[in-house]
Parts: structure tokens; C-alpha cells; sequence
């Protein structure tokens, strides 16, 4: 097997104590190989980021993935002044920027809005990844490739275990793949959200042809 991809999950959650479903998935994903999770709220309670620490993490992974509830259309405010300090000039981008160069990014959001809300008829009109743009502009500035989000919609909705339990064992299997590089890049960035190409990839599975 080809050297596993290392990766860093930058976890930013400013209550996970209420939190439901966030909580659940970085359990999932807690003691995985090759996984680092780091969460920004415990390290930096004063958001007084360490940034030379924070460069340093990004450079010794290959994939980066940004899990956070969905906040007014954005993240939890310490992974906006992560971005704000550690992406800096010259390192993150600029002539002479080019440490994060061909690392792969992913957005893990949780959102109370259902699917139906997120479009151009629904409550929030724009799409999810229409309102992740700055993300993925930022990860193409940084000469990065963004990957389709996994999402997970109408948490409020989700107050059961059993509920839950679909999404997170789709997560840590995400996670699984892209460390073990058994994703199907080409195809997964046809697809608008990472959990369809999950599904697709079950599908075919499923599919008789399949059936040895």
C-alpha cells in the first residue's frame, strides 16, 4: 500500500459541550491513523494563536479538512482569525507563498438548515457551496484544491442516536479515504457535495455487477 495521507482536521466548535452531532462525528474519526485533530477552541480559549505551531502542522499533512457548525453562513469565529494569521504572505500565498501548494481541503460543516433551504427557492436562497466560496477561493489562492464539502443538514432535526449514527459512519469513512487515497478524485469533483459521492460509491458497490 502507497504511504498513507497525513491529516489535519482543524476542529472549531465554541460549545461542543451542546453539541450533538459535531461531538459524535470527532469521536469517530479520535485515534484514526494518520489523523490529527486539533481542536482550535481548546488550544486557543484567549485566540491567541500560535501561528509559527499552526504553519507548521499544515506542513506536515497532506489533506486539511475545516469542521465547524455552519455559522451565519460562515465558521466559528477563532477559524476566521486562524485564517487571518496563519495564512500569511508569502507563505500561504504571494510570489514566494507556496508551502501549501497541492495539499487538498475540505469543508466538514453541520447546518440546522434543511437541503430545501439552501437554494434559490429555499429560506437561504443560496446554495451551500455558493456560501462556501470564500473557502474555496482561499484554498485556490493558496494554490490548494478544494474538494466537495460533506454536509450535514437539519441537525435540530437530528435528536436520536440512531438518527446520527448514518452520518457519522459516512464521515469516518470520508476520512478513511482520503487518508488511504482510495477516492476517485476525478470523479468525486463532479459531484456538488462529498456525501453523494459517498453514496455513489455505495451504490456501485450495492450494484450486481459488483457481487463477486
Amino acid at each position: 500500500m502507497d504511504k498513507p495521507n497525513r491529516i489535519l482536521v482543524l476542529f472549531a466548535h465554541p460549545a461542543l459541550e451542546k453539541s450533538r452531532v459535531n461531538r459524535q462525528l470527532i469521536r469517530s474519526i479520535q485515534g484514526m491513523e494518520s489523523v490529527t485533530i486539533h481542536d482550535l477552541y481548546e488550544h486557543y480559549p484567549n485566540f491567541h494563536i500560535n501561528v509559527k505551531l499552526e504553519q507548521e502542522l499544515l506542513l506536515a499533512h497532506d489533506i486539511i479538512v475545516f469542521q465547524h457548525p455552519f455559522y451565519w453562513y460562515s465558521s466559528p469565529a477563532i477559524l476566521k482569525e486562524w485564517q487571518d494569521l496563519v495564512l500569511e504572505h508569502d507563505f500561504a500565498y504571494g510570489h514566494n507563498g507556496t508551502a501549501l501548494r497541492g495539499k487538498k481541503v475540505l469543508s466538514a460543516i453541520t447546518t440546522g438548515g434543511t437541503q430545501e433551504a439552501y437554494c434559490r427557492k429555499g429560506h437561504n436562497y443560496f446554495t451551500i457551496r455558493e456560501l462556501l466560496a470564500p473557502f474555496e477561493q482561499t484554498a485556490h489562492l493558496c494554490g490548494m484544491e478544494y474538494v466537495p464539502p460533506f454536509v450535514i443538514h437539519g441537525t435540530h432535526q437530528l435528536q436520536e442516536a440512531h438518527q446520527i449514527a448514518p452520518y457519522v459512519e459516512s464521515y469516518q469513512k470520508a476520512i478513511a479515504m482520503f487518508r488511504d487515497n482510495t477516492v476517485d478524485w476525478q470523479t468525486l469533483l463532479q459531484h456538488k457535495h462529498l456525501n453523494h459521492y459517498l453514496e455513489h460509491v455505495s451504490n456501485t458497490l450495492e450494484s450486481p455487477l459488483h457481487v463477486q
